[in-house]
């Protein structure tokens, strides 16, 4: 029962800095780059809890965030999905391995979730486009492939940055939490 109440509990905390990254990465945001966090604490939750965690912790951060700054549109499942999968994955890849990775496995594994988060944001944003460019006359001419295409390159130098940045953080934090989650088990 304790170890449930500790896992529900890091789990709420990581959905909320999930949906505070993901509101300040707003001020973070210049065009073609987004300068967004919250894919942090998603795959803190995936690598120290599993799947379904990463998932939820995706799900409500990511929802939330959206709702508090933009609402409801049809465009609002575009920006939640991507972090839905690589919460799954990563957490399916901790899972695996009994959530005692090794520090070069959670470099490889942070890294290539943040790779693939750059390339499922990168669909969303084409379709976004897309979207857009139909309600909004003055996006007429412009399609959802030039505008992505037009800002993919300083894109990727983020995203293999956060990569790098995030993949070097996480083991000595996710280290810190094993123990701590030892010592209250």
């Amino acid at each position: 029962m304790k170890r449930q109440t500790i896992e529900l509990t890091t789990d709420a905390m990581l959905a909320a800095m999930c949906t505070v990254l993901g509101i300040f990465a707003r001020f973070l945001d210049f065009g073609f780059i987004k300068l967004s966090l919250e894919s942090f604490p998603v795959l803190v939750a995936a690598l120290l809890f599993g799947p379904v965690d990463g998932v939820v912790v995706a799900l409500v951060g990511t929802f939330l965030s959206q709702l508090l700054q933009y609402g409801l549109d049809p465009s609002t499942p575009l920006w939640i999905i991507p972090y839905c999968i690589i919460g799954l994955i990563c957490g399916l890849y901790a899972k695996k391995y009994k959530y005692y990775n090794t520090s070069r496995q959670i470099l490889m594994i942070v890294s290539g979730m943040e790779i693939l988060l750059f390339a499922l944001n990168t669909v969303a944003l084409y379709f976004y486009a897309e979207l857009v460019s139909v309600f909004h006359t003055e996006w007429i001419g412009k399609s959802g492939y030039a505008y992505v295409i037009s800002g993919i390159f300083p894109r990727i130098v983020v995203a293999v940055i956060k990569a790098a940045g995030f993949g070097f953080l996480m083991p000595p934090l996710l280290r810190a939490l094993h123990r701590f989650r030892n010592r209250n088990n």
